[in-house]
């Protein structure tokens, strides 16, 4: 018994799957052939957009962020002082922060670092500039994937070097190049000035920062502040993951001093990083635009072919078929359609990532936008809840059309023309 109610529903599927079949597929000089062709398109294309707008946006967030705390770190701690020149208060190298934290799974790196301001000569063109000293604790990463020109030099603990990586923009407006000697004017009591070697030249597409900074060896800031060996500006801490950013500020504040201050890329970039988040907005906006485009295109559609199978609706059910089964058929079609738009939305959206990532076709003004092409990130994370999401949107829609069915007579729709 159990068997034949089983046969029974198997034959009930391949049955409705069949009607479902030859209303798409044999029916092609029907007015519904055009409709389901529209909305395959339109599916496809809402897909699509969802896609590039959401790896776009989450490429350009990603991108800015990484290069902001790549020149700056997600953490910084400092001396906890109300100036708030270039100018700081030095603190010793020898924090137990440092110690604790160092080998927490969570932070990539820490860092001492020193700052100066200064002016840089050359020739009669002067320019307003602030050394960023580093030691032999540096990670160049980040400054190795920007270098344009030359190299970045090594420091060393025993030894001060005076090669320097200066920016493009200050290459540019004071007409230098690698090898080439530069003046570093400092005022203080009594001026100081030093030569320094121009050992590469970095582009990071962050104008705010390239205009700025200058990299050197931090002996160098220690010797014209009079510190000690032991003493620098503060400490940067790097992070495997942004997304920990508050945890790890709220970690690192814990385990410091009353005398020193812990600063984030949040609270350092507050401009950036909200206008970053603004783009959220954006993006929420334009995945809800193209789903109800594409939940009401599907609706459309299901009600035009219920309206033109009005007739065969009437009959299936003369002959006993069921609301149930009749719903399913026009429940498949619209799977059909749905499955159809969203391959070719993965199709067509997905292969113009992969064009802009390998090609870099889509280019963008650097000096606004902080990069040189549009970025992108292809999540495959992401690519499923779109997909997931436009399929339950979608069905969800699909169901109060289907209902129609159910008022349909059958004698008025045998007679329906």
């Amino acid at each position: 018994m159990v068997a034949g109610c089983d046969q029974t529903k198997i034959v009930k599927l391949k049955f409705e799957r069949f009607i479902a079949y030859r209303i798409l597929q044999k029916d092609r000089k029907n007015f519904s052939r055009p409709v389901v062709s529209i909305s395959v398109i339109a599916v496809a294309l809402g897909i699509a957009i969802m896609l590039i707008a959401v790896s776009v946006v989450t490429g350009f967030q990603e991108t800015v962020t990484d290069k902001i705390t790549g020149f700056t770190s997600h953490i910084r701690v400092m001396s906890y002082d109300n100036n708030r020149s270039w100018e700081i208060r030095p603190v010793s190298k020898d924090q137990s922060f440092v110690h604790e934290l160092k080998d927490d799974e969570g932070i990539r790196h820490i860092q001492v670092y020193g700052l100066k301001a200064g002016i840089m000569k050359h020739d009669d063109q002067i320019l307003g500039t602030i050394l960023k000293g580093v030691g032999s604790d540096h990670r160049g990463e980040f400054m190795s994937a920007n270098i344009i020109k030359g190299y970045i030099p090594e420091y060393y603990d025993s030894t001060t070097s005076n090669e320097i990586v200066i920016s493009d923009y200050h290459a540019r407006k004071l007409r230098l190049d690698t090898g080439m000697k530069v003046l570093m004017y400092f005022i203080q009591d009594p001026p100081r000035y030093r030569p320094f070697t121009i050992a590469g030249i970095y582009n990071t597409g962050m104008e705010e920062m390239d205009k700025r900074f200058v990299i050197c060896d931090i002996r160098q800031i220690q010797k014209l502040n009079d510190w000690t060996k032991d003493q620098v500006a503060g400490f940067e801490i790097f992070l495997n993951n942004f997304d920990d950013l508050d945890k790890y500020t709220a970690k690192v504040y814990e385990n410091t001093g009353f005398d020193l201050k812990v600063e984030n890329t949040k609270t350092l970039h507050p401009q950036i990083m909200d206008w970053l988040n603004m783009l959220n907005t954006n993006v929420y906006i334009i995945l809800a635009l193209m789903l109800i485009v594409s939940a009401i295109t599907m609706v459309s559609t299901l009600l035009i072919l219920i309206l033109e199978k009005t007739n065969m609706i009437g009959i299936m059910k003369a002959m006993g078929s069921k609301n149930i089964s009749i719903r399913k058929i026009f429940l498949y079609n619209a799977a059909y359609i749905i499955g159809k738009g969203i391959l070719w939305g993965n199709i067509f959206g997905i292969g113009l990532l992969l064009i802009q990532q390998l090609t870099g076709a889509v280019s963008l003004d650097e000096s606004t936008y902080y990069m040189a092409t549009a970025p992108v990130n292809i999540n495959l994370v992401h690519i499923l809840l779109i997909n997931i999401g436009t399929i339950c949107v979608c069905v969800l829609f699909m169901i109060v059309p289907s209902l129609l069915i159910t008022r349909i007579s059958p004698v008025n729709a045998i007679r329906f023309e």
